[in-house]
């Protein structure tokens, strides 16, 4: 750990506990506001209450902040200027994964130490967009590459820990056992999950413009696998390149989402609906502050947002609105979804994986509203399967190796067929 992040860390707990004073101070201003507003002869005492209410409170936050600033500095004394970084250690990367996906747009603006960035790993350590360092960390790299996107909270990490944690014999993660099989060579994205879904998918694309740029061979096809939020990810990332004339967007050919909220997750629509519940009473107005404070990562997946226009120049805390429109696949790429339910219908159509329930990650909904255009071969349920399985389960990678045998079978009739066409 750096001395910056002891120093960003106790900024992190001081901020936490001044937000715990400041709740204690609301939740007791909307009681004596419930009060106050039965006695209007009360008027002078509330106006002594309430400024002296507000003096003790801003001591009392004042205080819990330097408190945990100066223990920090005390043990940023004792740390190496050079020591391995917090994002480079598997458990706390795990830590910060959570944090940026609960509060990831907060910690770039006000700590942005602790912000993970959009980046390419390999081997626990990010890898540099240009040739030479490209060449280094990918001395195998093939034509074909598979880019693997996490999901909210997530790192790079879960794709490989879940697939060690399966109760199988072959512990390999879907990136190994694409590059062992059919010759793709994986490549894991790590980002700040708590950032909107298109400031992240503009991002990808531009890294990924970047990566077919310096990749040590003639890039032929990229396969884009997101599982969860990843997903929309991906699709945003997509999107942009193509709007924006990318070359990586030329070679993009499969999409797979697994387990993404493409029409929105259930959970998150109960908190949107709890905080605009809560916020209409003055005793519990506080409560709501703290849930509305979820991280806009979160709150795009009330409706699986994926492009800028979903949510800008709107109430992010609006009541269950649906602003979301629609946006096309790319036109040389196909789609698939992976979704699972925890056990067989009904149950499992009312639980879904826990997270996200089949007609969204179908995109099919239940008959009204927006629908993904996925075709009616692109899609496949799994039963008994939870939303973190989906990481590296090997029913999963066997359907993602069939859709991609297929296609690549299928490539060869074609340019036959094409080449023997008589030309007019």
């Amino acid at each position: 750990m750096r001395r910056t992040e002891v120093q960003a860390l106790g900024q992190l707990a001081g901020e936490a506990l001044a937000q715990g004073g400041a709740l204690v101070e609301q939740l007791h201003t909307g009681i004596a506001e419930r009060a106050f507003s039965h006695t209007p002869a009360a008027a002078p005492v509330r106006l002594v209450h309430d400024g002296v209410a507000r003096a003790v409170y801003a001591g009392v936050r004042g205080a819990l902040r330097g408190a945990a600033l100066a223990g920090a500095q005390f043990a940023s004394r004792q740390a190496p200027c050079d020591g391995a970084p917090l994002s480079a250690q598997p458990r706390a990367a795990f830590a910060l994964g959570a944090l940026n996906g609960f509060y990831g747009d907060r910690v770039s603006r006000q700590i942005p130490e602790l912000a993970l960035g959009m980046e390419i790993r390999r081997h626990g350590a990010a890898v540099e967009l240009e040739p030479g360092p490209l060449s280094d960390a990918f001395p195998d790299a093939s034509e074909r590459i598979a880019v693997f996107v996490h999901g909210l909270c997530e790192t790079d990490d879960a794709w490989r820990l879940v697939a060690r944690r399966a109760e199988r014999s072959d512990h390999r993660s879907y990136g190994a056992r694409l590059r062992d099989d059919l010759g793709y060579t994986p490549v894991y994205v790590r980002y700040n999950t708590g950032l909107h879904v298109s400031d992240n998918g503009r991002s990808l694309a531009a890294m990924l413009e970047r990566l077919v740029e310096g990749w040590p061979v003639p890039c032929r096809e990229i396969v884009l696998v997101g599982h969860s939020m990843g997903g929309l990810v991906a699709r945003s990332a997509c999107h942009y390149g193509e709007r924006d004339g990318m070359a990586f967007a030329s070679a993009v050919r499969h999409v797979f989402c697994l387990g993404t909220p493409h029409l929105g997750a259930d959970l998150e629509k109960g908190a949107n609906a709890l905080a605009w519940a809560l916020a209409r009473v003055p005793e519990t107005r506080a409560l709501a502050g703290v849930l509305n404070a979820r991280s806009a990562g979160i709150k795009d997946l009330r409706y699986g947002s994926c492009v800028e226009e979903d949510w800008c120049d709107c109430d992010p805390d609006e009541f269950l609105r649906d602003r979301c429109r629609e946006t096309p696949f790319l036109p040389d790429a196909h789609y698939y979804f992976i979704g699972a339910t925890l056990s067989p219908a009904p149950l499992g159509r009312l639980l879904g994986d826990l997270l996200v329930r089949m007609p969204s990650a179908s995109g099919r909904g239940n008959g009204r509203g927006r629908r993904i255009p996925f075709e009616v071969d692109h899609g496949h349920e799994l039963a008994g399967v939870n939303h973190l399985e989906l990481l590296g389960h090997p029913a999963v990678y066997e359907q993602l190796a069939r859709w991609l045998t297929a296609a690549q079978s299928e490539r060869p009739a074609l340019r036959a067929a094409s080449s023997s066409r008589p030309v007019r």
